[in-house]
């Protein structure tokens, strides 16, 4: 069924050819539900055209956003997953502070835990394909004292260069190691040097990806917002 959605937009990450968003409904005041407007493409990446205001502007996490929806199209443990209308602008009607972000929060549970093994450069960073579809969700908003950023190749002993944005942080007593598909965050680091660089307080957009080829699914920090990036707006 047709509907138009107010979603606050807390993530606007990078997915194949366009991006992820991602939000929380809200309904008289009040967080609701995840929402994540998809495409009926195969990778199901939301275009630069389906997400733009009239005005040609594209959606920025934490604005408060009107999206027009076709029908809700859950993925396994994707439940979140709505079927967009490529046809219609989504409507800017405002934005959320950063003290706002607090009654947003997810309730303090462990972020999909399993018995997957880390990857070379990861901690507790992915989960098991085959065990994925039992969690109920794939999208959290969390609060971290202490997240870090490292900027590093990390297939350089294998002569790739290629240089990639990663964060580590403490989350309920657990150590975490993950890839960043921020892609404010990201262009930010990739112009610094190489090295490890301390954010500390903030809120975590975290994703669980889709099935990968290898047989897992990857935990991802879809956005950081810091109580600077919620003042400047970006």
């Amino acid at each position: 069924m047709a509907t138009t959605k107010l979603v606050v937009c807390l993530a606007n990450s990078r997915k194949h050819n366009g991006r992820c968003i991602a939000g929380l409904e809200i309904v008289e005041g009040l967080p609701v539900e995840w929402v994540r407007p998809v495409s009926d493409r195969p990778g199901a990446e939301v275009s630069e055209y389906e997400r733009q205001y009239p005005d040609g502007s594209d959606t920025r996490v934490l604005d408060v956003v009107e999206i027009p929806l076709l029908a809700a199209a859950p993925d396994g443990y994707q439940a979140e997953n709505w079927l967009l209308d490529p046809e219609s602008y989504w409507m800017p009607r405002g934005r959320a502070t950063w003290e706002e972000l607090a009654p947003l929060e997810d309730d303090q549970e462990p972020l999909w835990p399993d018995d997957a093994p880390p990857t070379r450069h990861g901690i507790n960073d992915r989960v098991w394909a085959s065990h994925a579809d039992g969690f109920a969700n794939s999208l959290r908003l969390i609060r971290v004292p202490d997240l870090t950023i490292r900027v590093f190749a990390p297939g350089a002993d294998f002569n790739n260069p290629k240089r990639r944005v990663q964060g580590g942080f403490t989350y309920l007593g657990t150590s975490y190691r993950v890839w960043m598909t921020d892609p404010v965050v990201e262009r930010h680091y990739l112009a610094q040097a190489d090295g490890t660089y301390d954010v500390g307080d903030c809120y975590a957009t975290m994703s669980l990806g889709e099935r990968a080829d290898d047989g897992y699914c990857y935990k991802l920090i879809a956005a950081v917002i810091t109580q600077e990036r919620a003042a400047e707006g970006t």
